[in-house]
C-alpha cells in the first residue's frame, strides 16, 4: 500500500497519521484540513518524529482535495465533534454535508480507494458515503465494532485482573447507545467469560461499553477518545495492507445478511485486501436477535432524518 490519506486534522486524524507512520502502514500519508495550516502543520509534527520512531513514511499536510490523488485508502475522521451530554446522532446534519463535499473530492481525486468512516453517526454516513458513490461495498466500510469491541476488552480486564492479550470480544449494532455487545461471543483465552465473571458484573460491562466513548467525554469535557479510535483504524488498515483475512466487527452494508438490506451497521466481517471480503453471519439468540434489530431501526430513524 502506498499512499493513505486522512481527512480532517484534528485529534483523532492527528493520532490516525501517527500510528499509520509510526507502523508504517504505507509509504505516504496525507492529511488534509479545511483550516489553513492545521494540516500542514499537524503533518510536520508528526513527520518530526520519524527520526525518534525510526519510520520512512513521508506525511505531508494541505487543505486541497488533489494532494489525496492516487490514495489506496482514504479515511474521514473530519466533522463536528460531539460535546458532553450529546448523542451521536446530534451530530447529523452537520456531518452528513461535510463528509458529502468530502466524498465528492474522494470520487474525483482518488476514484480507486478504498474509503474507511470514522466521522459520526458513522454507520449512517457509511450508507450515505456508499449510496453517492455508487461503489461495491467492499470499497466502503466505518469504524465502530473494532474500537467498541476493544472498549469492551479493556473493561473485562480492569474487572479480572487477566492479560488484555487473551481477551476477545464481539459487539454488534450502531455505534452508539444502542449497540450490542455479545457475551456469549466473548471468551478469555477460549473461555466463555460466563464462566469466569458473575452476570451483575457482565451487565455492568455491557452498560459500560455501550456508554464508553461518552465516558470519555464527559471525563476530557472539551474533545472526545482520539487514541482509541485512531488505534483502531490502524488495525483495519493493518489487515487491508496485509492481507490478513482478519474477522473484525466493522460497519458494512448489509445486503440480506442478518435478514436486513439496504443498511449499514456494525456486524464481523472479513478484511482483507479486498477491503471488506465478506460479512460474517453469527446465530443470535432471539433477545440478541431482538436487541440487533432495535439497533438497526435506530440507524434507519436516522436515515429518514436525511432521506
Amino acid at each position: 500500500m502506498r499512499k493513505i490519506s486522512v481527512y480532517g486534522a484534528g485529534r483523532v486524524g492527528e493520532s490516525t497519521a501517527q500510528i499509520l507512520a509510526y507502523q508504517e502502514l504505507c509509504q505516504e500519508v496525507v492529511l488534509i484540513d479545511i483550516a489553513e495550516g492545521m494540516a500542514r502543520g499537524t503533518a510536520l509534527d508528526v513527520q518530526e518524529s520519524a527520526p525518534l520512531f525510526g519510520f520512512d513514511v513521508k506525511v505531508s499536510g494541505g487543505v486541497s482535495g488533489e494532494a489525496i490523488a492516487d490514495s489506496d485508502v482514504v479515511i474521514i475522521t473530519a466533522g463536528l465533534p460531539r460535546k458532553p451530554g450529546m448523542s451521536r446522532s446530534d451530530v447529523l446534519d452537520t456531518n452528513a454535508k461535510i463528509v458529502s463535499g468530502i466524498v465528492d473530492n474522494v470520487m474525483e481525486y482518488a476514484p480507486d480507494a478504498m474509503i474507511i468512516m470514522v466521522t459520526n453517526p458513522v454507520d449512517v454516513l457509511t450508507y450515505l458515503t456508499w449510496k453517492k458513490t455508487g461503489w461495491p461495498r467492499n470499497r466502503i466500510f466505518g469504524l465502530s465494532g473494532v474500537l467498541d469491541a476493544a472498549r469492551m476488552a479493556s473493561f473485562i480486564a480492569m474487572e479480572t485482573g487477566y492479560s488484555i492479550k487473551d481477551i476477545t470480544t464481539m459487539v454488534l449494532g450502531g455505534h452508539g447507545d444502542s449497540m450490542v455487545p455479545m457475551p456469549r461471543f466473548t471468551t478469555i483465552n477460549g473461555i466463555p467469560i460466563e464462566h469466569l465473571m458473575d452476570k451483575e458484573t457482565i451487565a455492568h460491562i455491557e452498560e459500560r461499553t455501550r456508554n464508553g466513548g461518552a465516558e470519555i467525554l464527559a471525563l476530557k469535557k472539551t474533545s472526545s477518545a482520539n487514541d482509541s479510535p485512531a488505534a483502531a483504524v490502524a488495525v483495519m488498515v493493518d489487515a487491508i495492507m496485509h492481507n490478513r483475512r482478519r474477522i473484525l466487527p466493522c460497519v458494512a452494508i448489509l445486503n440480506g445478511e442478518y435478514g436486513q438490506h439496504d443498511v449499514a451497521v456494525g456486524v464481523p466481517a472479513v478484511l482483507s485486501g479486498e477491503g471488506l471480503e465478506r460479512v460474517v453471519e453469527l446465530p443470535l439468540t432471539a433477545d440478541e436477535a431482538r436487541l440487533f434489530e432495535s439497533s438497526v431501526a435506530q440507524v434507519r430513524a436516522d436515515l429518514a432524518h436525511l432521506c
